[in-house]
């Protein structure tokens, strides 16, 4: 069904980055779709059908959120490219049945949810040589950013701060505290900071229409 030729699945953004198409996101989302309503009804998930492109190794996030109030019920992911796009999917959308910060996602549930994949480029720490200056590096609504320290590590989706309406001051102090770091850790040093942009597609309605969203 899907050609295997990886690069027709390909565009090319201004940031240099290979992107995926629209098409690609409407079949990852209803791929994480199926894998969640089979992992919760309890049945065997095997996914034979999926474009060549997902067979690269690519960073993604797989959120649940309720319908219609859109609360989070559920987000796990892969920050990193350390699996191919395909497997990468399948486990997020597992694990985000069971994210360890809400209870197990139900049957009764399923109707009552949108799911939503975000797609990653690799992070790229950002250089400089002041941390007061990292906010002259991050812009809203096209960075997500991870905040690492020792073996502390944290990171928050480019989707965040827009949702949350923070300023970059306000994002970069809620990504340390996602790393378990202090809110200002971001001015020290020792603090490294990365950023990635993503493809967000997400489910309209339940089961329904998907699109990218805009941010």
């Amino acid at each position: 069904m899907f050609q295997k030729n990886i690069y027709s699945f390909y565009i090319l953004s201004c940031f240099g980055e290979l992107l995926f198409s629209k098409e690609e996101g409407k079949i990852a989302v209803k791929i994480a779709r199926g894998v969640i309503e089979k992992y919760v009804k309890d049945k065997e998930i095997t996914i034979k059908d999926y474009p060549g492109s997902f067979k690269e190794k690519s960073g993604v996030f797989v959120t649940i959120n309720t319908y219609p109030k859109k609360e989070l019920r559920g987000c796990i992911g892969y920050p990193e490219p350390v699996m191919p796009l395909i497997d990468a999917v399948i486990d997020s959308a597992k694990n985000a049945c069971r994210d360890p910060r809400f209870p197990p996602l139900e049957k009764n549930e399923l109707n009552r949810i949108v799911v939503e994949v975000s797609l990653l480029t690799k992070p790229e720490m950002i250089k400089i040589d002041n941390p007061i200056n990292y906010t002259e590096k991050i812009k809203i609504g096209r960075d997500g950013l991870i905040a690492e320290s020792g073996f502390y590590r944290g990171l928050l989706l480019p989707q965040v701060p827009v949702e949350w309406k923070w300023d970059k001051e306000t994002f970069l102090s809620h990504t340390c505290m996602k790393a378990g770091l202090a809110s200002d850790a971001w001015l020290d040093k020792k603090t490294k900071i990365y950023s990635f942009q993503a493809q967000i597609f997400s489910e309209e309605t339940p089961n329904g229409e998907i699109k990218e969203r805009e941010l």
